[in-house]
């Protein structure tokens, strides 16, 4: 199974322990790091822009993926949440295997017998 590393940014540290949480407890992501606060700059509405942001870097499989952004899209506070996934080129195979234990694809799961 391939994993897959998204990344999302929020303003507060409490908004990306709030998202973390939720993500590994609907078991979307096996683990979810945060860091920060960094600074971001970019064009927002026209206007160039600096923030301070917290950084989530967020393990899943590529199963999750759809669910994962979906649900990132409805638990987000801003209008336009940054979600990229990265595939992972290589793992440690049992770290691998822990991610996708970890995980769940109810879709997937719902069709097998």
């Amino acid at each position: 199974m391939t994993l897959v590393q998204v990344q999302t940014t929020v303003e507060h540290q409490a908004q990306a322990q709030q998202l973390a949480r939720q993500l590994v407890a609907e078991k979307l992501a096996a683990c979810v790091q945060i860091l920060g606060p960094l600074e971001s700059h970019y064009r927002w509405q026209g206007q160039q822009e600096q923030a301070q942001e917290w950084l989530l870097l967020i393990k899943t499989t590529q199963a999750c993926l759809p669910r994962l952004q979906q649900r990132l899209v409805e638990l987000h506070p801003y209008e336009l949440p940054q979600i990229i996934a990265l595939p992972v080129l290589r793992a440690y195979e049992p770290y691998q295997q822990w991610v996708v234990e970890n995980t769940t694809d109810e879709e997937s799961s719902a069709q097998q017998p």
